[in-house]
């Protein structure tokens, strides 16, 4: 049984109480996760199912490793930030998973893999997706003989405006 500090966390970060603590809708989303860890070939192991519930059961997501360490931290499902990364990169190499690298020293895990670009607001540690038409892209250089482009990532760095002195 939870006890009431642990369940008021997982209530305040959204956490899926569905999955962990065995509420009615875990077979659902289970053989759903399962299935979906299967046709990526991935075995479906616990801490799969846990971190693939807090990824995908909540729409579009951009997240870093700490982040969903942090909500299977409050949602009692306690793993290593070693396995949240192992298994990040293991749904990213799957093609459930896009990373995202900002400023060289940060990566984000965006729960749609497709092409598309992204907004980074500054000091906020925070990544949207740009809406469609999106950047445009008039040309690209040619690749280096022997290689091709496999992907083009934007990523437009916002700030917050300044209130104009006056």
């Amino acid at each position: 049984m939870l006890e009431p500090d642990a369940a008021d966390a997982r209530a305040e970060s959204g956490a899926p109480s569905e999955l962990i603590f065995g509420a009615r809708g875990e077979s659902a989303f289970r053989q759903g996760c399962e299935e979906l860890l299967r046709q990526a070939g991935l075995r479906p192991t616990r801490q799969r199912l846990v971190l693939g519930w807090l990824l995908f059961a909540k729409g579009g997501r951009h997240l870093t490793a700490e982040m969903l360490h942090a909500e299977a931290t409050a949602a009692n499902a306690h793993m290593s930030l070693a396995t949240v990364y192992n298994t990040l990169h293991q749904f990213t190499e799957a093609g459930l998973l896009r990373q995202i690298g900002v400023d060289g020293s940060k990566s984000f895990f965006d729960t749609n893999p497709t092409a598309h670009h992204h907004f980074f607001v500054d000091k906020e540690e925070r990544l949207f997706d740009i809406p469609e038409p999106g950047a445009l892209i008039d040309k690209l250089p040619e690749p280096l003989p022997g290689y091709e482009v496999s992907r083009v990532d934007v990523i437009v760095h916002l700030r917050r405006k300044q209130a104009a002195s006056g």
